[in-house]
């Protein structure tokens, strides 16, 4: 790891998210709002419950004075007396109405010129009980209401004439007596399912965090894989698999700075190897002028075995890059690019391999042409010396490459007439050091070829491995045509 990298981990891994913008916060403050919404919700009905109960308390109250009041002869009552019975309900005047719609006036005192508001407390619904309630709050205080209804079982109307002084300052000790507690159970809910939540997610949440955080900055350290708890729910779970995914990634870390490591020794090792053999190679060349008998049995012999040790090198170091750059890609006419593949390989017109460049001369491909040369190569080359090892001088040996469009996508048949792959070759196919069809290969032809073809968006695929032929197919799709350059394309032909 660079030691920017190594910055920028150790950078995250100290980063911690401030308690003001922590998930605990964040729940403490939507619990107790959304606690004091319910209290908002319930406080409404609440209030408008308390004003009719108080009304009810009055006017029944005034009820059993007038029952006292029907009894006695209530025009024999002193103007004082009624004054004190007026007073002791807080009304201006009480009156009775009898089950023929006679309404007697019991006791009066300073008789309000007008009446604001008539109030059934028979036939109050719950929506205009709300309404009234908060009406008496914001703008009561200097109205007069007559309360009338029934009381208890008596068919009697009975009624009251009072200000809503005393009515609206009750309700508003009431009102705050109701704020106070619920700003309390808020409170107190908010803290109990701050502290329970925060127990038993947020605290594990965060525990989670900074492991993945500590594990980011250092991977190869063991004790920053965290240890799950014993818990059984979503929270266990998860720490589980977090525990068994940082266990598994530290594992493959390892593994591949080890094949990191061990891939640039081979790459130095290789590098320094082509050298050697190219050396001797020019050094074997020498040996054909040699006319000893002996040297010019063995030499051809040499000069295979250092030309297969130059090809290893030279297929190691090619697999080894870090990353292919992506294809340049542009129109190419395929039958030139099959030529100088046939130019590559010193393939003779009456040589033993007969070479068909059955590609239309026309024909066009949507590619990059260094790398569309390079999987052609592979392939070919591959089937050459396929061909190249069978022991029978009868055989027919021929490669040949096709080419075809369906549609929008490219695909380029490569067939030759070898001896097939075997078993393992299929299996493995396309697998680096294991897809070899012959001894002493390493089978990273077609794993590059694979590896550029996919680059393009393509593939290759095996068609058809039997005894007497093989066919792989390169499939390599057009590129889409983007809408802008398409319309500017049309407004530069108009």
């Amino acid at each position: 790891m660079s030691a920017e990298a190594t910055a920028q981990t150790t950078e995250k891994s100290a980063e911690r998210v401030p308690k003001v913008r922590g998930l605990s916060t964040k729940l403490l403050v939507l619990t107790a709002c959304f606690v004091l919404i319910a209290e908002i919700l319930i406080f409404l009905p609440t209030i408008a419950n308390y004003r009719i109960r108080w009304l009810e308390e009055r006017l029944g109250t005034a009820a059993a004075v007038s029952i006292v009041l029907v009894e006695e002869d209530s025009g024999t009552l002193s103007q004082q007396l009624q004054d004190d019975v007026l007073m002791a309900i807080g009304a201006k005047a009480v009156a009775i109405r009898d089950d023929d719609g006679v309404s007697r006036l019991l006791v009066v005192s300073a008789m309000p010129p007008e009446v604001d508001m008539h109030i059934d407390l028979s036939n109050i619904r719950g929506p205009q009980a709300i309404a009234d309630a908060i009406d008496t709050m914001l703008f009561g205080g200097n109205r007069i209401l007559r309360v009338f209804g029934h009381v208890g079982e008596s068919n009697k109307v009975f009624e009251i004439v009072l200000p809503d002084r005393k009515l609206r300052s009750a309700m508003l000790r009431y009102s705050g007596d109701v704020a106070l507690l619920s700003l309390l159970i808020s409170a107190i809910t908010a803290t109990l399912v701050y502290y329970s939540i925060d127990r038993l997610t947020i605290r594990p949440i965060r525990a989670m965090t900074r492991s993945m955080l500590d594990f980011a900055a250092r991977p190869d350290d063991p004790r920053n894989i965290i240890r799950p708890s014993d818990r059984s729910d979503e929270i266990g779970v998860a720490e589980r698999e977090l525990a068994d995914m940082q266990a598994q990634l530290q594992k493959t870390l390892g593994e591949q700075k080890h094949l990191a490591d061990l891939g640039l020794a081979v790459s130095k090792i290789n590098h320094d190897m082509r050298n050697i053999l190219a050396s001797a190679q020019l050094m074997s060349d020498r040996l054909g002028s040699v006319d000893d008998p002996t040297v010019q049995a063995v030499a051809p012999k040499l000069l295979r075995a250092l030309d297969r040790a130059v090809a290893y090198s030279n297929g190691v170091l090619a697999y080894g890059r870090t990353q292919e750059p992506p294809p340049a890609r542009r129109r190419l006419r395929l039958r030139q690019v099959v030529e100088d593949v046939q130019n590559l390989l010193g393939l003779e017109p009456d040589g033993a391999i007969e070479f068909v460049n059955g590609v239309d001369p026309g024909y066009e491909i949507d590619a990059d042409p260094e790398q569309l040369f390079r999987i052609l190569t592979n392939l070919c080359r591959n089937a050459v010396e396929a061909m190249t090892s069978q022991a029978d001088a009868s055989a027919v040996n021929r490669l040949a490459v096709m080419a075809e469009r369906q549609g929008s996508v490219s695909r380029i048949l490569v067939s030759d007439t070898g001896p097939g792959l075997p078993r393992k070759a299929r299996e493995n196919l396309f697998a680096a050091f294991r897809g070899s069809a012959r001894s002493g290969g390493t089978g990273l032809g077609l794993a590059i070829a694979q590896e550029l073809a996919r680059a393009h968006g393509g593939q290759i695929e095996l068609v058809e491995s039997i005894g007497g032929r093989t066919v792989f197919a390169i499939v390599i799709p057009d590129q889409p045509v983007r809408l802008d350059d398409a319309r500017s394309g049309l407004r530069r032909q108009a």
